[in-house]
């Protein structure tokens, strides 16, 4: 409703800054908030583009890749593209001479440190999702504090009408850190998933890979380990905003 109120003001831009003199000094590091998570969000949405984690045309040569082939075209992709799963079936191919076990070994790795890059960021909006709400909380108490602090002070109509006031003003904090909580939490799940579901594909097509690179090859002696599997992301779980 303040939100809405804001917008239909004259001067929108006057209302916002007014609005945030109001709600007291906690509007201000929830501003920051704010700021910082809308340019996380910015950011992972770029990085997170599916061309830039898994491009269709390193799929394709995997996918046309004949079991036992050479990966040399596989190999002058790889080597132009900068995408995570280029860098993973880069590793893969550049460790073909050695044991499949050391293969998928140095792959996991690699593998490691694309989650890594994957992630990243999306610590950031977990704990703005935990401490707006945190702050906007502070915030309404602090001017509660201050409105009940004069209470008294003034006459009838006046005094009532200026506790009413002072109210309202002291939960601006609250409804700012809600409405910053609310979307950074559901930008995280969605990133989070999204790594997930990334992982998830990146692993089928270098199983599928080395499957293909190895093939015909003289089994290794027993106790080698026989799968590679991505490393499970980091983060699996949405934070719960506190309010």
């Amino acid at each position: 409703m303040t939100l809405l109120l804001l917008a239909d003001s004259p001067n929108p831009i006057q209302s916002v800054f007014s609005f945030l003199i109001r709600g007291g000094i906690f509007m201000w590091p929830l501003l920051i908030c704010s700021i910082v998570a809308l340019t996380v969000i910015i950011l992972r949405t770029m990085a997170l583009r599916r061309k830039n984690v898994l491009p269709l045309v390193i799929e394709s040569e995997i996918e046309r890749l004949p079991p036992g082939g050479s990966p040399e075209r596989l190999n002058r992709i790889v080597h132009e593209d900068p995408s995570s799963l280029a860098r993973l079936v880069s590793v893969a191919l550049h460790h073909l001479r050695a044991p499949r076990s050391e293969n998928i070994e140095a792959i996991e790795t690699r593998a490691r440190g694309e989650m890594v890059v994957l992630e990243r960021g999306l610590i950031v909006l977990e704990i703005i999702t935990g401490i707006a709400p945190l702050l906007g909380l502070i915030g309404a108490v602090s001017g509660l504090v201050h409105v009940f602090s004069h209470l008294g002070l003034g006459t009838g109509a006046a005094d009532t009408k200026a506790i009413a006031l002072g109210i309202s003003e002291a939960l601006n904090a609250t409804v700012f850190g809600l409405s910053i909580a609310v979307p950074t939490l559901i930008a995280f799940t969605y990133f989070s998933k999204r790594v997930e579901v990334m992982s998830v594909e990146m692993e089928t097509m270098v199983v599928e890979l080395i499957g293909k690179c190895y093939y015909g090859r003289v089994p290794e002696a027993a106790g080698a380990r026989p799968a590679y599997s991505m490393p499970t992301p980091a983060i699996a779980h949405a934070p719960r905003p506190l309010a």
